[in-house]
């Protein structure tokens, strides 16, 4: 169950980062340049610190519950669902 998870997980986000790598068209129209920047900087100091932290740990027991008893039963029905339409942008270049 997890294996499976685990594949959907990735595959959607392979999806959404083809979709966005698809869906996006950029262009320079600018060319950069840096600032000009005169520094002085003396030495710093990260600061110190002390903890002291408790520990956690997990253990299993086995518990008697009560569940209740359920049947379900299935049936068809027609939906109407969302749908996805892609347009890439143009090509103008």
């Amino acid at each position: 169950m997890k294996s499976t998870t685990a594949i959907i997980g990735g595959a959607a986000a392979a999806v959404v980062i083809a979709a966005g790598i698809y869906m996006i068209d950029i262009d320079q129209t600018q060319e950069t340049r840096m600032p000009d920047v005169d520094v002085s900087v003396n030495g710093g100091q990260l600061p110190e610190f002390e903890a002291e932290v408790g520990s956690v740990s997990v253990a299993q027991e086995d518990v008697t519950v009560e569940v209740p008893d359920v049947e379900v039963t299935m049936e068809e029905k027609s939906l109407t669902v969302p749908t996805l339409e892609i347009n890439p942008p143009s090509d103008d270049s």
